[in-house]
């Protein structure tokens, strides 16, 4: 009895995978595996690849930095999500799909407050790109407050 449960679940499972290599875009295009055998994707190309240098900050201050891209792909580019390495570390994305050849910006908060020193952040992309997650990152040197004493 056992063996025909796992037999039927089996089944299920590739059953499953190959339902999804058929599902479409609102645009009428392949999604998932289906895309990477029409050969079209979206690419996330941002303007600047190193690691963005905040430079030095005062303990409690919040900085922020926008990163352009553009989608040098062929299909639309959606952004399903962003995650950060930190709680300190907020992002904003464009939630609408970016066509083809257009511009748009993640925009990325840092709050250093209860941080000290040499912080190192990076932020996750997940969108429809082969590779489906890009990271971006910067660094930000943060000096405590100066704390000063009334005699």
């Amino acid at each position: 009895m056992k063996t025909y449960f796992y037999s039927i679940a089996v089944l299920l499972l590739l059953g499953a995978g190959t339902a999804c290599s058929n599902r479409r875009d609102a645009q009428g295009q392949p999604v998932g595996e289906a895309n990477a055998i029409a050969g079209k994707t979206a690419v996330i190309s941002f303007k600047e690849t190193g690691v963005h240098d905040f430079g030095t900050i005062t303990e409690g201050d919040t900085v922020e930095h926008t990163y352009a891209f553009t989608n040098t792909g062929e299909l639309p580019l959606v952004i399903n999500n962003i995650t950060a390495s930190c709680g300190c570390t907020t992002p904003d994305w464009p939630r609408e799909p970016v066509a083809p050849g257009d511009n748009s910006t993640v925009k990325v908060r840092f709050n250093s407050r209860g941080k000290e020193g040499e912080q190192r952040k990076t932020v996750t992309v997940y969108a429809n790109t082969n590779p489906a997650t890009t990271d971006i990152s910067f660094k930000v040197l943060v000096k405590p407050k100066s704390t000063t004493t009334v005699n």
